[in-house]
């Protein structure tokens, strides 16, 4: 018999549970205070309620001896006073009342008295400052005692009304929180699984959760962008590497199949020009690999205070001798400006704007390196680094695609090189937070200008 299928780690049911759970701890908190409170309500409410039966007993006890005294006031004895007044007033606040003389002998007594064992107050009967007696008062049920006790009903009807209601509130809280909490950790596994089933463009996007939430999926979705330029990277790599390839390899395979076929004669002119394109397929993977390179360098800088114009000065002192070489005057105009950059990957795009610079520029020209600090529309301040040659300039047409991988010029089919240099400096550039521009007239020259944000000087 096929087992049931295992519920999958993480599914909604997973997610539900997480939600009953909050769910239920903040029911049980909430429960927890509620109680609490009701109980001590409840029992505050009740002392309360008996003290002030209690002083209630104690004032109609002092009126009954008051009316008792004044019974005996009028016949100047118990045997011609009329006591019936004081009896009714008992008999009416729900008490029975015994008067008794000053030796203790019964007087008077309510018919119930005797059967009556309830609360029991007593007060003296004074009238003229002398003592005249004592009336006794049973409290029962009804009347004063039955008020307390209706009292005491009421009010624990009241706060058990209110604990009710107050749970209800309670629950319906804490199930709307516990929503609007795992509903984006819901969100982040739904986008998670489409991840993991090849959707790249799978995101979460804003989420209204509390502050770690909402970081968490700007997290999650970051991490995605990461992933997804670098799978992009790789397949610009591999669609590259495919196209420059392809030439060289076809040039070569045609020639040497027609070298053992015995369609052409292995003169040294044939076995030259294999021989160039073996040693293009060489610069080319060089090239490959720098573009590599490149491209994981904009994914790992380590990222320090430098100055563009030192990096800059470096650059040119290493080539200052091609420079030499090819009848070319080098100008330098270098003013400090601080950049949080990668020294190592910032000498890699200078020397990069350099080298084009020098192929491009005839005999006798001159090439122009400034570096200088300027007003940026966003940041304030940004470093700028420019480039300039007396070179015969790139064609309109041209100018949108310098920056392309592998794209070549009309001007550079005499020159050697694969054309990524430039492509490798924008990369990089962008990888810095910063942008690389170029600005050309034919036969005027060129002008490449990297620019980058400032960073504050180091203190003295």
């Amino acid at each position: 018999m096929a087992e049931p299928a295992a519920a999958q780690p993480g599914g909604p049911a997973r997610g539900g549970t997480i939600g009953l759970r909050l769910a239920l701890a903040f029911l049980g908190v909430a429960l927890v205070a509620i109680a609490l409170v009701a109980g001590l309500t409840a029992a505050f409410s009740a002392a309360d309620v008996s003290a002030l039966a209690g002083r209630e007993r104690a004032q109609l006890t002092s009126a009954v001896a008051v009316a008792a005294g004044a019974a005996w006031d009028q016949g100047n004895s118990w045997a011609a006073a009329d006591l019936a007044p004081v009896l009714d007033l008992a008999a009416h606040t729900g008490a029975d009342v015994q008067i008794r003389n000053a030796s203790g002998r019964t007087v008077a007594s309510s018919p119930g008295f005797a059967r009556q064992s309830g609360a029991q107050l007593s007060r003296p009967v004074v009238v003229r400052g002398q003592r005249v007696g004592e009336v006794v008062l049973r409290f029962s049920g009804a009347g004063l005692g039955g008020a307390e006790h209706n009292l005491r009903s009421a009010l624990l009807r009241a706060i058990a009304g209110t604990a009710g209601l107050a749970a209800l509130i309670a629950l319906v809280t804490g199930l709307a929180v516990a929503r609007r909490i795992t509903r984006p950790v819901e969100r982040i596994i739904t986008v998670t699984r489409a991840m993991g089933g090849g959707d790249r463009t799978a995101r979460v996007g804003p989420v209204a959760a509390p502050g770690e939430l909402r970081e968490l999926a700007t997290a999650f979705d970051q991490m995605a962008d990461t992933l997804d330029r670098q799978e992009q990277l790789r397949r610009d790599l591999v669609a590259d590497v495919a196209h420059e390839l392809r030439t060289p390899v076809a040039i070569l395979q045609a020639g040497h199949e027609a070298l053992l076929d015995g369609v052409v004669e292995a003169t040294p002119d044939q076995l030259t020009s294999l021989r160039d394109e073996v040693l293009r397929l060489a610069r080319m993977v060089d090239d490959l690999q720098t573009l590599a390179a490149a491209d994981a360098a904009t994914l790992q800088l380590s990222l320090g205070r430098c100055d563009l114009a030192e990096v800059t000065a470096a650059a040119t002192d290493s080539l200052a001798g091609r420079f030499e070489a090819a009848g070319l005057t080098l100008d330098r105009q270098l003013t400090p400006a601080w950049v949080m950059a990668d020294p190592r990957w910032l000498h890699q795009v200078v020397t990069n704007l350099l080298t084009n610079a020098l192929k491009f520029t005839p005999s006798g020209g001159r090439v122009t390196v400034r570096s200088a600090m300027t007003a940026a529309k966003t940041t304030g301040q940004a470093a700028v680094l420019q480039v300039t040659d007396t070179g015969a300039g790139i064609p309109a047409d041209e100018l949108p695609h310098i920056f392309e991988r592998f794209w070549r010029g009309r001007q550079a089919a005499q020159i050697s090189g694969s054309g990524v240099g430039l492509a490798v400096a924008a990369e990089l550039a962008r990888a810095h937070g910063g942008e690389l521009t170029a600005g050309s007239e034919p036969g005027r020259g060129t002008e490449m200008t990297l620019t980058l944000p400032a960073a504050a000087p180091p203190a003295a």
